[in-house]
């Protein structure tokens, strides 16, 4: 059976460990550890890891990945296989309510890393050598930016057939078309033989329980498909996107959604206005094309060329 050992730590089968990952230290020299949680079956099966907050201000992940934490602590039971679950991954970044690091370089542009290179470089590095060589598969939790709000969807590349099974598998609303970014978590573990889901839903700096649910329920799905919890959830209607684009503001102003995340539009239709302070001017925003809305920017004011709405194709 595979034994997962991390920074030297070998987690037997049926072991419960909490790993203490030294990364590096602040301004004030206080030690700044990655907490890490491993929960292990006597059973063999599959590594999954379950990772929140790579980019600091995301909290809902955070508390998914947290929330999924404890029901295995509380009682749920690991048939099979090993659950690497990794709450908060970029601490500095949560801190200080911000995606990026003090220096603002983003870990998820940031890998395979080196041992020797910017502090975001350094933690991808670490994440690269002590955690991706451990996993078959993982989930990385993610939400929009700062008022940009996402309906809870999967991204997966579609080039990636055993990740998009694990996609449907795990049944949430959408499961969208993204091709495989340079230098992110997804795209190197993919280089290593790894299938990494993202999770999107909901928006930075804001906790949505919609979302979270989302997330938590589609984790047991994924999980129950791959034997190694029996809790059967409810299925969903999953709906495959091939494609997706951001609807942009053609002019500034004042922007007003006519649709809701999750909402059908239809190529035509008048999806937004935008208007001036004053209301004089208003001008109509219409859907380019058939699909459905698992975007939405929140700010009520926008610049022209803002994304305003993300649509995504069948």
């Amino acid at each position: 059976m595979k034994e997962v050992q991390i920074n030297g730590v070998r987690v037997r089968p049926g072991q419960s460990v909490n790993i203490e990952l030294p990364i590096a230290k602040l301004p004030t020299h206080t030690l700044i550890d990655l907490p890490i949680f491993i929960r292990s079956s006597k059973n063999e099966g599959p590594v999954v890891l379950i990772s929140g907050g790579v980019h600091g201000d995301e909290i809902n992940g955070v508390v998914t990945a947290k929330k999924l934490l404890e029901e295995f602590d509380q009682g749920l039971e690991l048939l099979k296989g090993t659950l690497i679950i990794i709450p908060l991954v970029n601490i500095y970044g949560f801190l200080s309510n911000s995606r990026t690091f003090p220096d603002g370089r983003d870990l998820n542009r940031s890998f395979p890393g080196s041992k020797k290179g910017s502090l975001a470089s350094r933690i991808a590095y670490i994440l690269n050598e002590e955690v991706i060589p451990q996993i078959d598969f993982g989930i990385d939790f993610h939400t929009g930016g700062r008022m940009l709000s996402n309906h809870p969807q999967i991204r997966v590349d579609f080039k990636d057939k055993v990740g998009l099974e694990l996609a449907k598998a795990f049944g949430t609303h959408f499961v969208v078309n993204s091709k495989h970014i340079e230098k992110s978590f997804r795209k190197t573990a993919y280089k290593a033989r790894k299938h990494l889901l993202v999770f999107e839903g909901g928006e930075s700096m804001r906790l949505d329980n919609y979302a979270i649910e989302e997330g938590i329920v589609g984790t047991k799905r994924l999980l129950h498909h791959l034997d190694m919890i029996d809790a059967p959830q409810l299925p969903q209607e999953t709906l495959i996107l091939k494609e997706s684009q951001w609807t942009r503001a053609k002019a500034s102003g004042i922007f007003y959604s006519s649709v809701k995340l999750g909402d059908s539009v239809k190529k035509g239709q008048i999806i937004a206005r935008i208007s001036d302070p004053y209301g004089q001017v208003i001008v109509p925003v219409k859907a380019a094309t058939n699909g459905h809305v698992i975007g939405l920017n929140n700010n009520p004011v926008v610049n022209v060329g803002d994304a305003i709405l993300h649509i995504g194709k069948e």
